[in-house]
């Protein structure tokens, strides 16, 4: 499903504009992004979390060249789905 689906999708369902969807979308978006910027994690009850995980500093190869690089410590933003979520794809979705 891309983005374009869900902005069909949700006009459908309340009867709204494809553009206005498109904007309420779009925002919702940029606020997530924005507040995980921030340093801000964002949490959905009954959808998920949206966090930010540190990945420590580690020594990685380029193995190209055959070196060894250091990899600084970094932050990435990452999606925990809800327990609620979690059990309806397992049960709802068949495997492929």
């Amino acid at each position: 499903m891309t983005k374009a689906d869900i902005v069909s999708s949700i006009s459908n369902k309340l009867g709204l504009e494809k553009s206005e969807t498109q904007k309420v979308v779009e925002v919702f978006m940029d606020e997530i992004k924005s507040a995980m910027t921030k340093g801000d994690n964002i949490y959905l009850r009954g959808f998920g979390t949206f966090l930010i995980k540190k990945r420590a500093a580690k020594t990685g190869r380029n193995i190209s060249k055959n070196t060894t690089i250091n990899i600084p410590a970094h932050n990435v933003p990452s999606f925990k789905p809800a327990k609620s979520f979690v059990e309806n794809v397992k049960t709802q979705v068949k495997v492929r």
